[in-house]
């Protein structure tokens, strides 16, 4: 029998194999890998795809520089720009089912759902996002990061995922919008702190233990934890643990492309590919279309747009009522509101002071005019 029919052959029990295994019959899903660029040479891609290889559900194309590596389909290219035009050319075609590639210009609204595991527990936790500007208003940008990143969840078979959004300056304004978000009918699932005093908003221990599926921040602080996550046992210059910046996601956006960086080392490459072969098979764009119709049922539009920057109160002459003693706190409220929200209790003639509490900004009023500053600070949006 000659080797020609030998390779049929063993192409089509494997077929039949990956068909028994996903219950699907079809072509194998093929997963591109950019090899240019690293800072630690085609050595380490080529031991990524190495490892990449010990799972046998997809096959990898590598696109760049000519290599002859076993087992592994090779698109030269002429430089590395060429690099993102040929893996965008696969991608449209439909010849490749995701890519794996290096600093890649995602457009506005489109950012990457990063994945890493926890130090705490050894648990994965998905950070939305890690690269790429979801809008420019930040608070907006951390509402839409959350869709991103329950719909990258869903993808990798997280049915329910539950989200938590990082203790960074807008957290308690993304909060609120994503609280009526729900109330108007989309499915979210909120965590709760680890921390004794709870709560949807997660901090620094909620980060180590991976307290939620999701953890929702704006992306310069992504970026910033995805390289903490995956280079804190290496010193920085390698990136060894997790599974790399992830795939961009965003309201229309159609292409399963993953980012990882020029330090990022075998293991992390090679759980990129594992990443992208999974949300290839979930079907992360038609996920992403879903939880963008969700959200939009739910009035996404309209809680935006209530996250545009209001006009100051501070801007306004308000004189500060007779000072109290001030002995009660309202929390949950965003520290760059704080002097406006204080502003806006003094317009109503109740003294107020801002101040800081163990779990964030506070406003300090008297226990007689709780109740009442409540009230105003509801009514204003603050809370």
């Amino acid at each position: 029998m000659s080797n020609k029919i030998n390779e049929t052959i063993k192409e089509v029990f494997t077929e039949m194999a990956s068909a028994l295994e996903t219950g699907t019959l079809g072509p194998r899903i093929k997963i591109g890998l950019t090899i240019d660029g690293s800072e630690h040479g085609l050595t380490v891609m080529q031991e990524a795809v190495k490892l990449a290889q010990k799972n046998d559900n997809f096959d990898i194309v590598a696109i760049g520089s000519q290599v002859d590596w076993p087992g592994i389909e090779n698109v030269v290219t002429t430089c590395e720009a060429d690099n993102y035009k040929k893996m965008e050319e696969l991608l449209a075609s439909g010849y490749l089912q995701g890519c794996v590639t290096l600093h890649y210009s995602f457009p506005i609204g489109v950012s990457t759902v990063g994945r890493v595991i926890t130090p705490g527990t050894g648990k994965e936790m998905l950070i939305s996002t890690t690269t790429g500007t979801t809008s420019s208003n930040r608070n907006e940008a951390m509402v839409l990061n959350a869709v991103n990143g329950v719909a990258a969840a869903k993808a990798i078979g997280i049915k329910q995922p539950t989200v938590g959004i990082l203790n960074v300056d807008g957290a308690r304004s993304v909060e609120r919008a994503l609280k009526t978000l729900k109330e108007n009918g989309y499915p979210i699932n909120f965590s709760e702190s680890h921390r004794a005093d709870g709560g949807t908003v997660m901090r620094g221990n909620d980060l180590l233990e991976g307290s939620a599926d999701v953890m929702v921040c704006d992306s310069l602080t992504g970026n910033i934890l995805m390289k903490m996550f995956s280079a804190y046992t290496t010193g920085g210059s390698y990136e060894a643990m997790g599974y790399g910046y992830g795939p961009g996601i965003g309201d229309g956006y159609e292409n399963n492309i993953l980012i990882i960086s020029r330090a990022s080392g075998a293991s992390v490459i090679a759980n990129a590919m594992l990443y992208a072969y999974e949300l290839a098979s979930g079907d992360i764009i038609a996920k992403s279309q879903e939880e963008y119709r969700l959200a939009k049922a739910a009035k996404l539009k309209e809680v935006c747009e209530s996250l545009q920057p209001k006009q100051a109160v501070a801007e306004q002459a308000i004189e500060m009522p007779a000072k109290e003693i001030v002995t009660s706190d309202i929390a949950g409220i965003d520290v760059i509101e704080l002097d406006d929200a204080v502003k806006a209790l003094w317009k109503e003639n109740i003294y107020a002071e801002s101040g800081m509490g163990c779990t964030g900004p506070i406003v300090l009023i008297s226990e007689a005019n709780h109740d009442k500053a409540v009230e105003i600070l509801k009514a204003a949006e603050f809370i």
